[in-house]
């Protein structure tokens, strides 16, 4: 009985360390608690091969498994320093402290870090030992005393202590969620009341036929509920608009400038369609999607900042882009001074960049895959060279610069799916983007290639849907699919993953006609 009321003292001890800590956070910012701060730094220090498998295995859900899992360990942790407790009182409860140094070395030790991020961990491991302290108190034996026996303990004084202390825990973490919430209030009214200005260059209208209708095939536009989310906070950032600030300067920036939310509206805006790609994309994978962005072209502001590009003398080949949350990526200046609609985004689809792409203000290249382009919640711009600085997932062995391959992607049918004999239609999608889709070639079973039909071409930044009639027998095939780009160049058949710079080979599924 004492055993599993001290174990039950940990769990407690360990509940009011994370409400404390998620009250003390409130003021600091939410990303300094400490599950998400250890959560960080877990991601922060994971193999890319680990990470694709998260990424490939539980899609968006990665996180969250993450979190569950730093909660499971904190769970058994808390019910060995109770029982630890049980036989040391004061150890036990110093070891709560072990959990406060590990919360506040992670917060303080990512990208984005500094020393108040420490506090939350802090305070709550001091709440959590106090708590363990005052429980385990009420455990031990009691002596002689009318009607409670030999070795013995307090077990009303015990279950009154559990009691108050997992109220009183309840309601800090209750008052940390409200306080958090009303700051993340104010960001999301912030984007209520934003009200996107009219395109001064709007996207070019799309040609009848972009859309082919196939059902089952990946609309045109994917709506912003279905786009792909790959990143690396735990927690989205509630970034207020009107708080925001953006600044670039660094190497080759004689003019450094700091921009406002109000700054960028004000300015000229372009509309685009353009298809963006994880590099996490295993061959035939989910994680690419197209959307209409709405924002500035970065190369304007470059300019008036006067920045060069390498080709024009200019002595930063490198564009550093920091997020909010400590995320940096490496773009290079040529690709984004090229010519090409490389964009600082805060429309998505005709309405405010969601918060979990980015809001206020994100970037959009083209061309390239989201790790060197792709910064959510943008908050600063430095130019530098690749050879002076190394962004966040090039420290992590994927490559500097990255560059969409060519890829096709069957939608329908779908992997071992049953059709009917007779005429089937194979549809899907394919992208390079900035170099664009001129051919997609269907083959069954290895026999040869049969030219699909392409929807019409909406550029050569965006995807390109297609579709094959396939006079389908009975029994078990196996469909591949392989495009060409706007070079000629047809993708590779090798397979190769995802790191360092993206997978290759052709999209195969297996169906069963009957």
């Amino acid at each position: 009985m004492r055993a599993a009321c001290a174990a039950l003292s940990g769990v407690i001890a360990g509940f009011s360390a994370l409400a404390v800590a998620e009250l003390a956070a409130a003021p600091v910012r939410p990303e300094a608690g400490p599950v998400t701060a250890v959560g960080g730094a877990v991601i922060d220090r994971t193999p890319p091969a680990l990470k694709d498998f998260a990424v490939r295995n539980f899609g968006t859900d990665d996180k969250l498994v993450l979190e569950l899992g730093i909660l499971a360990v904190l769970a058994l942790f808390a019910v060995a320093v109770g029982l630890l407790a049980l036989r040391h009182r004061l150890a036990g409860s110093a070891a709560v402290l072990v959990f406060g140094a590990v919360g506040a070395t992670a917060a303080v030790g990512r990208p984005e870090g500094r020393v108040p991020d420490a506090l939350p961990s802090v305070v709550g491991a001091l709440a959590g030992a106090g708590v363990l302290y005052l429980l385990s108190g009420r455990l031990a034996p009691a002596r002689p005393a009318g009607e409670r026996a030999a070795g013995g303990f307090d077990r009303r004084g015990f279950v009154v202590a559990a009691g108050v202390a997992t109220v009183a825990s309840a309601g800090a973490g209750l008052l940390g969620r409200r306080r958090t919430s009303a700051v993340r209030a104010d960001a999301e009214a912030s984007r209520r009341k934003l009200r996107l200005p009219a395109p001064d260059s709007p996207a070019p209208a799309l040609p009848s036929g972009a859309e082919l209708g196939v059902r089952g095939l990946s609309p045109f536009v994917t709506p912003n509920k279905d786009f792909y989310r790959v990143d690396t906070a735990l927690v989205v950032p509630r970034v207020d608009a009107g708080a925001w600030r953006l600044r670039i300067h660094g190497k080759g920036v004689p003019r450094p400038v700091t921009l406002t939310f109000d700054d960028l509206l004000r300015r000229k805006a372009v509309e685009r369609d353009i298809t963006l790609t994880c590099v996490s994309n295993e061959v035939g994978g989910p994680y690419v999607g197209n959307a209409r962005w709405l924002g500035v072209r970065l190369a304007d502001l470059l300019r008036e900042a006067g920045v060069r590009a390498p080709s024009e003398g200019g002595p930063a080949d490198q564009l550093v882009a920091r997020s909010v949350d400590g995320m940096t990526l490496g773009t290079p200046v040529e690709d984004v001074m090229d010519g090409r609609d490389a964009l600082l985004a805060f429309g998505m689809n005709g309405e405010p960049l969601p918060f979990e792409h980015g809001f206020p203000v994100r970037m959009v290249v083209p061309g390239l895959y989201g790790y060197v382009s792709a910064c959510k919640w943008l908050k600063d711009i430095e130019l530098t060279t690749f050879d002076a600085y190394d962004a966040y997932w090039v420290k992590r062995s994927w490559s500097r610069r990255a560059p969409v391959k060519t890829q096709a992607r069957i939608d329908t049918p779908r992997p071992f799916a049953s059709p009917g004999a007779g005429t089937v239609p194979v549809a899907g999608v394919a992208w390079a983007q900035h170099r664009g889709i001129s051919r997609v070639e269907v083959r069954v079973d290895g026999g040869p290639w049969h030219p699909a039909r392409l929807a019409a071409p909406g550029g050569r930044d965006i995807w390109r849907q297609w579709v094959w009639e396939w006079p389908a027998t009975p029994g078990s095939h196996t469909l591949e699919v392989r495009a060409t780009d706007g070079t000629g160049a047809t993708q590779t058949a090798r397979r190769a993953g995802t790191v360092p710079d993206g997978a290759t080979g052709w999209h195969s599924v297996v169906v069963d006609v009957s």
